[in-house]
């Protein structure tokens, strides 16, 4: 592709994506799905005009968008504040895991589609989006909430859990030779994570001199170039680039230009996400959905589901009430960025070929209900029965987070 079709590309994709959401926000829609229905409308499956050709020419800027918002996420907590609850959110964190990996690969044999397949099912149905995670908090202003911790641990241990998985499935779907490959590609991703954890709680001093500056156009380069990198060497080592980017923001949140790197990421945190969900929706097309219509639904039915118990049994296991229990459960309740992945995987493996388009609408429609739902959750609260919850530490109100 020339140049000049880049840019206009580039430029359509942005402009696009604005004006898609800034009509739905008339009418109390969130930007998320907004964003992405603006990729299938603009995108090659759909008549009209297709600014994108080929998704994977925005492969990098979108990627940009995970990163920006998983260092910010990283930004506003402390490892602090994780170590301190590191027994309760690694149970509420696998709980999590436990029910919808394990609801997942049941859904996935019972569907009859293959072992192999129902295997990518499990990962699929059981991984929640930790970019639309993090949007939805910094959107809703929840960051500053007591179940928000919570979220945060649930999604910090499923991208750890990715690791393990996408290795796993390495030599299930023919991309490793040996279960030694497998073994050998977990070590290297906890090493990885075990060094940045390391760099975390004793090297920040030093990651603050690297980055400390007054001028805020060369600390950007600096808190850019940092969280850019991480997440490449995460991705290198079979981490995700999103908990790289997220453990460098949990490194900086302990320096002194960390208020300062909050507010100058703000605008490439927005601009670049919103491109990652419009990148999201090229990857969409609408008219292989017919024939996996039914198998959609009944999953998303059973993702609500686990969720919603997932989200009560982890807000019991903190004492809290029935409104942290819906907040955890939807706001975790989006599927995403992993999904397709091995949506990308199942195709390159030549594995059953209604597999990738039930992936794509499953994903569509829980991205879209995702973000809805969490918006309500406070009306909704009632679907969870009050019997669920007879004591409680506090009923504690929702309140504004950092934006």
């Amino acid at each position: 592709m020339a140049l000049a079709d880049e840019l206009v590309a580039l430029g359509g994709s942005f402009l696009a994506a604005g004006v898609v959401a800034r009509l739905g926000a008339r009418i109390g829609l969130p930007t998320i799905p907004l964003f992405m229905l603006a990729g299938i409308i603009f995108g090659p499956h759909t008549p009209g005009l297709a600014l994108v050709e080929n998704p994977a020419d925005l492969k990098v800027v979108a990627a940009l968008g995970l990163i920006f918002l998983l260092f910010y996420l990283g930004l506003e907590f402390s490892l602090d504040d994780i170590v301190q609850g590191g027994g309760r959110l690694l149970a509420a964190g696998g709980i999590y895991l436990l029910l919808n990996v394990g609801g997942g690969l049941a859904f996935g044999f019972a569907l009859g589609w293959g072992g192999r397949e129902a295997l990518v099912l499990g990962g699929v149905i059981g991984i929640s989006s930790s970019a639309i995670v993090t949007k939805l908090l910094v959107d809703l202003r929840r960051l500053g909430d007591p179940e928000t911790r919570l979220i945060l641990g649930i999604i910090v241990v499923e991208d750890i859990f990715l690791a393990l998985y996408l290795a796993l499935l390495q030599p299930v779907l023919g991309h490793a030779d040996t279960a030694g490959e497998a073994v050998i590609a977990v070590a290297k991703a906890f090493a990885f994570l075990i060094v940045l954890t390391a760099v975390a709680r004793w090297g920040s001093r030093f990651v603050g001199k690297l980055v400390e500056t007054r001028d805020n156009e060369l600390l950007v380069v600096m808190f850019t170039g940092l969280a850019v990198l991480t997440a490449g060497l995460a991705e290198e080592l079979g981490v995700s680039d999103a908990i790289g980017a997220f453990m460098i923001g949990l490194i900086l949140a302990t320096t002194n230009a960390a208020p300062r790197i909050r507010t100058l990421v703000h605008p490439l945190r927005d601009a670049f996400a919103a491109l990652f969900f419009f990148s999201f929706g090229l990857s969409i097309a609408p008219g292989d959905l017919g024939p996996v219509v039914v198998p959609i639904v009944i999953a998303v039915v059973l993702t609500v589901l686990l969720n919603l118990l997932a989200g009560v049994i982890a807000a019991r296991l903190h004492s809290y009430g029935r409104q942290e229990a819906i907040n955890i459960g939807l706001t975790v309740l989006s599927r995403g960025e992993f999904a397709l992945i091995l949506a990308a995987l199942a195709l390159g493996a030549g594995l059953d070929g209604r597999l990738a388009p039930f992936i794509a609408g499953y994903v569509f429609v829980l991205a879209i209900m995702g973000p809805l739902l969490a918006g309500r959750s406070e009306a909704l609260v009632r679907v969870i029965p009050a019997s669920l919850f007879p004591v409680t530490k506090r009923e504690v109100p929702l309140r504004a987070g950092p934006e």
